[in-house]
């Protein structure tokens, strides 16, 4: 019975590009929700930040702190979304009934 060979994780100095690109659309989805009232672009922040990290854990790559930024602000527009449905609802049905 031998023991399976796994490649060593070799440490760059590279920053992660999706990293980046996750801090900048969540920069994008907060200003979309300031802004435009649209909370569609954090799906694509909590995405992209999930992968980065990936990406950073298998090739060794900086940026980790960037995506778990991404990813927060992400989550975090998404239960500020949540919440607001929430809230909207019982005004809704009671305008249906009225």
């Amino acid at each position: 019975m031998s023991t399976p060979i796994v490649p060593a994780k070799t440490s760059t100095n590279r920053l992660n590009r999706l990293s980046v690109a996750a801090i900048i659309v969540a920069v994008i989805a907060v200003s979309g929700v300031w802004i435009f009232g649209t909370a569609v672009v954090a799906v694509f922040a909590v995405g992209s930040g999930h992968m980065a990290l990936s990406q950073i854990r298998l090739k060794g790559e900086r940026g980790r702190g960037l995506a778990i930024v991404a990813l927060a602000i992400g989550y975090g527009i998404a239960m500020f979304a949540l919440i607001n449905t929430l809230m909207f609802i019982p005004g809704a049905l009671q305008q249906l009934v009225s």
